[in-house]
């Protein structure tokens, strides 16, 4: 079986009381993934080694490697014995800003997110997006019917996360799978950026991930401008204060029949209430 399946078939024994058996089991696979910028090994993530293209920009945009899909000049993928390498080219001034914030990082000690020198560059106010009406509970209810319909990979291992932009019925346009979850948004945003020529306007979509909601996975919606995030599961507290911040509709809990609004981009109805989601989970 290819790994650009991303599973692989492996021997087992499954049990049930006194009873047992030998079986086939498909297992996710987990592979090293390293970036290469302009020659450069930038960072190694593990990673499902598929739609790599689209986690090269991805990242390389929601980490403001890049600013523009278009400084990005081409992928190649390389695999080697312990991992695949991703070397990508990307524009001059862009490869410069790079090895800039790779000489500060690598001039301190003891600093453990990014090189980030102080609190107010390690936590960074997010900026404002555009405001977009919160999606009806029916809505998000098609889109969550839809995501699992849409995610065969976990559906053979129930070992990956999805990350999917929905349009205003809820029905998905786009979805990217991987082991991590930051990864899964990381190639939905990669294929956005290669799929619209409107980049980076998302007055139609929403997206939806499979996960809960940290900050990272806020700031990188942020990032691109992403208006509304969905998750399956719960938010934290800094990342509903940093949709509050921006302006997002941020929802969590989305299960069939409920969820929980933390945050609206309609004025003063944010969810500020520690107490709310408690007592919405609750019902």
């Amino acid at each position: 079986m290819s790994v650009s399946e991303g599973r692989r078939a492996f021997s087992v024994t499954r049990r049930q009381g006194a009873e047992s058996e030998t079986a086939q089991d498909l297992l996710a696979e987990e592979v090293a993934v390293a970036l290469v910028y302009n020659g450069l090994s930038h960072v190694v993530m593990m990673a499902s080694p598929m739609d790599l293209d689209d986690f090269a920009l991805g990242f390389s945009l929601s980490e403001g490697i890049i600013e523009r899909p278009e400084q990005l000049y081409g992928v190649e993928q390389v695999t080697q014995k312990l991992g695949v390498e991703l070397h990508i080219e990307i524009a001059s001034e862009c490869f410069a800003r790079l090895k800039e914030h790779r000489r500060n990082l690598a001039g301190r000690t003891g600093c453990g997110l990014c090189g980030a020198e102080s609190l107010q560059q390690a936590v960074a106010t997010p900026k404002p997006v555009d405001a977009i009406a919160l999606p009806e509970g029916e809505v998000i209810e098609n889109a969550l019917a839809q995501l699992r319909k849409n995610q065969p990979l976990q559906s053979i291992t129930g070992a990956v996360h999805g990350a999917a932009l929905c349009d205003l019925g809820g029905n998905i346009l786009l979805l990217r799978e991987d082991v991590g979850r930051h990864n899964a948004l990381d190639k939905l945003i990669g294929a956005r950026a290669e799929d619209r020529e409107d980049y980076p306007a998302n007055a139609e979509s929403f997206v939806l991930i499979s996960s809960r909601a940290s900050y990272e996975m806020v700031n990188k919606c942020n990032a691109m401008g992403i208006s509304t995030l969905v998750a399956v599961s719960a938010p934290t507290a800094l990342a509903v204060e940093h949709a509050s911040m921006a302006g997002m509709n941020l929802v969590g809990f989305a299960r069939t029949g409920r969820h929980v609004v933390y945050t609206t981009s309609e004025a003063g109805q944010g969810a500020n209430n520690e107490e709310q989601p408690s007592l919405a989970r609750a019902k």
